[in-house]
């Protein structure tokens, strides 16, 4: 049995799991001509230099319509000088090399982050296969946790802001602002890349056109949020789940959202706690899951996010002792939220309850409510010994 463990976290076998399932998820979807969500975010740049509207349909180019900021248009600009297939599969093995990276960087040890891209790997396949943008901004909220607690103030702003002009969900860096004893150069910082990432889109456009996008950009997003409630490929949250079992469509996400707000905002109650590197890595891993579980726009693919969360959480229980309670947990998220979409699955049951009852979301939930009792309830801090004279 020790012989499979070290097999399943030596770092060899394990980047090439991360890298290969990827690699394969979108090379499948290159040959298939399946691509869309690639040609989505090409044409955002195209269209920011064209002055075309970045939200309108143009089922000339890619079907569905894009949703992403400005900003965005110049991230994926450099992939739109390679042929469409390259830079398609470019893309995808990018997004996977920075949450690679991200996750490598944690302040955890190598056994531990090993694990996590391990926990993490069929999901961020799932990712990969649908050529999302989602790894990218699970590692911009990682990153701006680990610039924060270095120290690294100016660059956890830098990565804050441009998360939220590209996808909103990069607001959620913010969650880690106690840990910093800089808070008026965090704060000064946030305020400079405002400034500068809000009209850096105005380099490759004109102001007008960029000023009128992020106008264009809110009303997408609204009516994006009022057609995530009636469709099973979106809402894969805590408020889809009750709207879906209770067949209740008419549900108000704040009924949902402010409770969840609340139990979040109660973590922080511990506060003697804020400089231990274990109550940090909590609240990392309780950000993450609520990102997305509280959020119509999650999708299936948006659960990479979460998952680092699920991972990141698992890692960080006390050890050597962890309970089977902690381990029936993980299987849970592993069985239903990991591996439902995929063909390892039974479909028919998948078919028939996870997605129309949007259950990839609870075993995330049950996680997330038990990452806010420990915080609570954990024993962080624990005063030094003094040797007896």
């Amino acid at each position: 049995m020790s012989k499979y463990l070290k097999l399943f976290t030596n770092q060899v076998f394990v980047t090439i799991l991360w890298f290969g399932l990827s690699f394969f998820a979108v090379l499948k979807q290159v040959l298939h001509h399946h691509y869309n969500n690639y040609l989505i975010y090409k044409y955002t740049f195209v269209d920011l230099v064209r002055q075309i509207n970045l939200y309108a349909p143009q089922p000339r180019y890619f079907d569905d319509s894009n949703h992403y900021g400005p900003l965005f248009g110049l991230v994926i600009a450099p992939f739109t000088l390679l042929p469409d297939q390259l830079g398609c599969v470019a893309w995808v093995m990018v997004n996977a090399w920075v949450l690679y990276k991200a996750i490598s960087m944690l302040p955890i040890t190598t056994w531990q982050r090993n694990a996590i891209l391990l926990i993490c790997a069929h999901e961020l396949m799932t990712a990969s296969y649908n050529v999302q943008f989602n790894p990218m901004m699970t590692a911009i909220i990682v990153l701006s946790f680990v610039f924060i607690r270095s120290g690294r103030e100016f660059w956890a702003a830098a990565l804050i802001v441009a998360g939220t002009c590209i996808k909103l969900y990069g607001v959620v860096g913010l969650a880690f602002f106690f840990f910093t004893d800089n808070k008026l150069r965090f704060l000064l910082s946030l305020a400079f890349w405002s400034v500068v990432l809000v009209l850096l889109p105005m380099v490759f456009s004109a102001p007008s056109f960029v000023m009128q996008s992020y106008y264009d950009w809110y009303v997408s997003l609204s009516e994006k949020n009022a057609v995530n409630t009636t469709s099973h490929m979106q809402d894969i949250s805590v408020m889809g789940m009750i709207r879906r079992i209770f067949h209740y469509p008419q549900l108000s996400n704040l009924l949902v959202l402010l409770p969840g707000l609340a139990l979040f905002g109660l973590q922080y109650l511990n506060i003697k706690s804020y400089k231990v590197l274990p109550y940090q890595m909590l609240i990392l891993a309780s950000t993450l899951l609520f990102t997305v579980i509280f959020s119509t726009g999650s999708e299936s693919p948006t659960y990479i996010i979460a998952f680092v969360g699920v991972a990141t959480w698992y890692m960080n229980l006390e050890r050597p002792t962890v309970s089977g309670f902690d381990i029936a947990l993980l299987v849970f998220a592993l069985v239903i939220t990991s591996l439902s979409p995929s063909d390892l699955f039974p479909q028919p049951i998948n078919r028939a309850y996870i997605k129309p009852y949007a259950l990839k979301a609870l075993p995330c939930l049950l996680i997330w409510l038990k990452i806010v009792y420990e915080t609570l309830t954990r024993k962080f801090y624990r005063p030094p010994v003094h040797a007896v004279e």
